[in-house]
């Protein structure tokens, strides 16, 4: 059974007007949930039990947001690196306005002018790992029971052969309609990667992540739960 949902610090985060919500409540907002070493784990659905409709309306379009993680040649195994989308100017708590991200897609670049091959990226049998999420990880990656985990990508290289598989990393990056998009109600994104295995070798490594998302208007209850399984995944 979930006890009562904690009442979060904002901590620069945003949070609904309204303070607290009742054990009955949240029950019909989440899907799933288990707890895993004293953390919370939720899975909140946009579709409420008793009338199907989804709560979710697009304001805006689709549009895409970009940002570059450039890994130096001195990168080595073990190192991480972070970058950060500022999200103030699409999330509003007093309009329950929230960012809806469709799709997320990472692009791995080679060089100065972006050509290189694998074989340039690394020293040695290498994997190149990629994570966004929507809490700061602290330049670091988290592992995939994260609720803050919003995408993922890796990619093994074979640095003798100079060829790369991404057979390891499974996760649904393509969200597919609106009610299944996964929502954002934090105010800033986090992209992180890192190396390990080999050293970065003579060339820069960029990765960029392409995210594809709409500025959406929430009901204050999907709002709340939203917030809720947010600061659940950062305890």
């Amino acid at each position: 059974m979930i006890g009562k949902p904690p009442i979060p610090a904002k901590r620069g985060r945003a949070w609904p007007p309204s303070p607290r919500v009742g054990l009955g409540t949240l029950r019909s907002w989440v899907r799933f949930a288990h707890k895993d070493r004293g953390r919370i784990t939720a899975i909140y659905s946009l579709t409420t039990p008793d009338t199907g409709n989804n709560m979710a309306t697009s304001k805006t379009g689709s549009f895409w947001l970009t940002e570059t993680v450039v890994m130096p040649v001195t990168a080595v195994s073990g190192d991480r690196f972070g970058g950060t989308l500022d999200l103030g100017a699409y999330v509003d708590v007093g309009d329950g306005q929230a960012i809806a991200i469709e799709q997320v897609d990472f692009i791995m670049q080679i060089g100065t002018d972006f050509g290189g091959p694998l074989s340039q990226a690394c020293t040695a049998d290498s994997s190149f790992t990629s994570q966004l999420s929507d809490l700061n990880p602290s330049d670091q990656l988290i592992r995939a029971d994260d609720n803050a985990l919003i995408a993922s990508a890796a990619i093994d290289i074979d640095f003798s052969n100079n060829q790369g598989t991404t057979t390891q990393d499974f996760y649904p990056d393509n969200f597919g309609k609106l009610e299944e998009s996964r929502m954002v109600v934090n105010d800033s994104l986090f992209v992180v990667c890192g190396v390990d295995g080999g050293d970065v070798a003579t060339s820069i490594v960029n990765i960029t992540a392409r995210i594809k998302c709409r500025i959406v208007k929430l009901s204050t209850k999907d709002w709340m739960a939203i917030a809720i399984q947010s600061t659940a995944s950062d305890n």
